[in-house]
């Protein structure tokens, strides 16, 4: 095995030290097995860069920051949390003396918003850049112009206090007391390095050799893109049956379909003629799979025994499987895409980049010689695989991002002129503008509000982050809290299913496209695993049935609620570490729903809401009631946190002398959410003393909500989902979205919880919804029924919008304006801004109009439909939903 003394980078340290000695922004290409993620940050810290502060290193997902920061330690040979440390969501495992600092994207940029100059940082580097997520893109224009602004300031001292200007030197070399020079170092495998170093002003490129091993790879003698999942347990069980030992690590896209791929491989392993073959352990590893679990991945197995790890991209980079020989490609991902205009999101298959392929192949050769399996000919390689993955930020919504920028209040900043490396779309900062505005977050000069400023202070979509806002002022936070944190789990219940499918499993259990099973039941689940024998499986469901009728044809989010208030009646625990169930009982309950993150990423939620709250504000009539809206109730204290027994490890670690434990449990989410404002799931919640001592889970301490709770919630989404809201239409159940720019007609999705019919069959008027998804067509998901007078508050704001005036501050509207006036005039700028102002102006009523005679039309042809007995279909293009029953 290489030891880090023989990794590649070690032999390119003393000219990479001087290439950052020199310049302020340093790329350096490091192929996979180089060892730039564990060395370059020694290599640094050995030089003396840590004398000026901590050296940052930041990754893409919170799996690949823990687990290299313990590889670092170990071969530094000290105790993980002091001289070499992490810091995740919720999770600061750091002290006074840390000096190598790994962290997620996400969180680097929350830690932007407290300290815009990052003080404490000497060095920051950039790794696994060419992943290209949407938090590496803000860092990449964010850090490029604070390295010049910081460093300019820094030199500007020294300038001066070498040349003894006076009392004005002295009040510069004051302000800049402790600061020191910020060096930036971007790295990766595989990157277009003239392209970022253009972009960077011209920095040096480094180019290190890296794979330590061969590779052989292997082309399929046929592409296998539409049937992968098969192909490839086929080719685990070739390798399986005639290759030497060694480990096998084989791409999936998610969840579903690596626990179905699991089974199938247990199956055929256990179909094996005996003596044919040693025995084979299949093991899942993707992002939200709990921390207790994933560990398995990176514990060598028992001598003679051969480990499959199935895995999504997420094994893609930082982390090493040691012992792994053989990889099986299957040339695809799954990427979720944005359409502005509609607001509507499509999670799909699509193939990876040849960037992407490189970095798997490199996989297998980390420890040993390799092989590396692709399930698509050379010629697919070739000349139909993409050279590069689209960025994140060309593909995804930007409310997150949009809000960030404007929080932190960067002076001249206009968002639609921001230094991005590869700019999204006009269309989708437009769309993020209007819905920041709807949202309240930015009034109308562009400026962030006292809301917004506390909506980005909160881990979670800006459309949650309003809504627990609106729930204090409504006096339903406990509420509010309970449903955040199960909308913020990565899957509440099993794998593709929704609380339809839960209550009523399809025979045989398999999901497929479009959520479509065997059995040809839509929405159907495919990798929450089976448990129908089971007495208390089938117990579990009859409750859910309950729970359904519970939620009072109110939708989703109040079935949400009364699902936490039965776990909490039940006295249950619902995270791995519990010992309320244990063995098939406990299987069968992670089964029907996937429990594990619901305790701690309420108590985490409840904790963010705390911060920025605000004094005097709401939640006075939840302490009436005798609630706790923190998630924790005695019992959890006592058995050390709500994260399956970390938050007693995280308490030791914060003794004195120790690291810092500001978090407790450790969480299994993907990545730091921070900008792109999706919560993907785990985490550990922390032993944070309960305020009453009792469980706050949603009425745990005062019994369920009453209606006029659940109204006031019902209120809380409405403004907080202000712009996610639809009507139906007039004569059918299909909705369409009450979108700024383009209404989308779509159907509730068949997972979605039963609405309550009128007497004509027909479903509430207006509804809002967590998601609007492309499968086989539009569908809404995660809905809850609201009022016409709720609506209504809110209608006035989707209505129109100046879009350039939002993209600045009004600080930034006057400098420019000012700029224009001193320029002599007017220029090109002022004459957009004139045709942008009276295109505004009459805009709105030009669109209303418009939708007006749309939907006069389409009155027209309904009725006539109706008349002709063909029924109203055809709207939607689709056949419409029957009565949900």
């Amino acid at each position: 095995m290489t030891t880090p003394a023989e990794l590649p980078i070690r032999q390119f340290a003393k000219d990479i030290l001087g290439a950052v000695d020199t310049n302020d922004v340093v790329v350096v290409i490091g192929e996979t097995g180089s060892g730039k993620t564990t060395q370059l940050s020694q290599i640094l810290y050995e030089a003396g860069y840590a004398k000026d502060g901590i050296i940052a290193v930041t990754q893409p997902r919170r799996v690949g920051a823990v687990t290299v920061a313990k590889r670092v330690a170990e071969e530094r040979g000290v105790q993980l949390g002091r001289e070499v440390g992490y810091a995740v969501r919720f999770e600061d495992c750091t002290c006074a003396s840390t000096r190598i600092k790994y962290l997620t994207d996400g969180t680097l940029l929350r830690e932007c918003l407290e300290d815009p100059q990052l003080q404490r940082y000497s060095v920051i580097i950039l790794d696994e850049a060419h992943e290209r997520s949407l938090n590496t893109d803000i860092l990449f224009g964010l850090l490029k112009r604070l390295v010049a602004q910081r460093n300019a300031t820094v030199e500007r001292a020294e300038r001066d206090g070498r040349g003894g200007g006076g009392g004005g030197a002295a009040a510069v070399a004051g302000a800049v007391a402790g600061l020191s020079r910020l060096r930036l170092v971007v790295t990766s495998a595989t990157l277009d390095g003239e392209k970022f170093s253009a972009y960077f002003g011209n920095c040096p490129v480094f180019n290190v050799p890296g794979r330590c091993y061969p590779v052989d790879i292997i082309h399929s003698r046929e592409d296998h893109l539409s049937d992968y999942a098969a192909a490839a347990i086929d080719t685990v069980m070739q390798i399986h049956t005639s290759q030497p030992g060694g480990d096998i690590l084989v791409f999936l896209t998610g969840q579903a379909e690596i626990d179905k791929a699991i089974r199938a491989l247990n199956e055929a392993v256990a179909g094996l003629p005996a003596g044919s073959a040693g025995p084979l352990v299949a093991l899942p590893l993707y992002a939200s799979l709990p921390p207790e679990l994933q560990v398995r991945v990176f514990r060598p197995a028992p001598e003679g025994v051969r480990r499959c790890i199935v895995a999504t991209n997420v094994a893609e980079t930082s982390i090493t499987v040691e012992g792994v020989v053989y990889v099986v490609d299957s040339g695809v991902v799954k990427q979720k895409s944005y359409q502005p205009a509609t607001g509507m999101d499509s999670l799909d298959v699509t193939p990876i980049s040849r960037v992407q392929a490189t970095q798997r192949a490199g996989r297998a050769g980390r420890t040993r010689p390799g092989k590396c399996f692709r399930l698509y000919t050379r010629n697919y390689y070739d000349k139909k695989m993409p050279n590069v993955t689209a960025p994140e930020i060309q593909r995804t919504s930007l409310v997150g991002a949009v809000l960030y920028l404007k929080s932190l209040a960067l002076p001249g900043l206009d968002v639609l002129r921001f230094d991005f490396l590869d700019p999204p779309a006009q269309e989708a900062l437009e769309d993020a503008l209007r819905q920041l505005l709807v949202l309240d977050a930015i009034d109308g000069r562009g400026d962030v509000t006292d809301l917004g400023r506390r909506m980005s202070g909160l881990p979670l979509d800006p459309a949650l982050a309003r809504a627990l806002l609106a729930a204090r002022e409504l006096d339903c936070v406990t509420e509010m809290v309970s449903v955040a944190a199960m909308l913020s789990s990565e899957h509440v219940f099993a794998a593709g299913q929704g609380p339809g499918d839960a209550a009523n499993p399809a025979p045989g259990g398999g999901g497929g496209k479009d959520g479509k099973d065997g059995g040809g039941r839509r929405g159907g689940g495919g990798g929450g695993g089976g448990g129908g024998d089971s007495a208390f499986a089938r117990a579990a469901r009859e409750r859910l049935r309950g729970l359904i009728g519970e939620a009072g044809g109110y939708g989703d989010h109040v079935l949400l609620l009364r699902l936490w208030e039965g776990w909490a009646a039940a006295g249950l625990q619902p995270r791995l570490g519990g010992a309320a169930r244990a063995g098939p009982a406990r299987d069968e309950l992670r089964r029907a729903t996937s429990v594990g993150s619901w305790r701690p990423s309420r108590a985490r939620t409840a904790v963010g809401l705390d911060k920025v709250g605000g004094r005097g504000e709401g939640g006075a009539g939840d302490r009436k009631r005798g609630r706790d809206t923190s998630g924790h109730d005695d019992r959890t204290d006592r058995s050390g946190g709500a994260g399956g027994g970390d938050g007693r490890k995280s308490a030791r670690a914060g003794e004195p002398g120790g690291p810092s434990g500001r978090s407790g449990g450790r969480g299994g989410g993907e990545d730091d959410m921070a900008v792109d404002g999706s919560s993907r799931g785990g985490g550990g919640g922390g032993g944070r003393p309960s305020t009453s001592g009792r469980d706050g889970g949603g009425g745990g301490g005062g019994g369920p909500a009453s209606a006029g709770q659940v109204d006031a919630l019902r209120h809380a989404l409405t403004i907080g989902f202000a712009n996610k809201l639809a009507r139906r239409l007039p004569r059918h159940n299909g909705y369409k979205t009450l979108h700024a720019v383009s209404g989308q007609l779509a159907q509730l999705h068949p997972a979605c919880c039963p609405l309550r019919e009128d007497g004509d069959g027909l479903l509430p008027e207006f509804i809002v919804y967590h998601e609007l998804v492309a499968t086989s067509r539009p569908f809404l998901r995660q809905v809850c029924a609201t009022r016409a007078e709720w609506v209504a508050e809110i209608l006035p704001k989707i209505m129109s919008a100046d879009v350039r005036q939002l993209s600045r501050s009004s600080a930034a509207a006057a400098a420019a304006a000012a700029a224009r006036k001193s320029g002599g005039g007017a220029d090109e700028e002022a004459a957009a801004d004139a045709a942008a102002a009276a295109a505004a102006a009459q805009g709105p009523e030009v669109r209303r109009n418009s939708d007006k005679a749309v939907d006069a039309a389409k009155a027209r042809y309904l009725a006539r439909k109706a008349a002709a007995g063909g029924g109203a279909a055809a709207a939607s293009g689709s056949k419409a939903p029957g009565p949900r029953r």
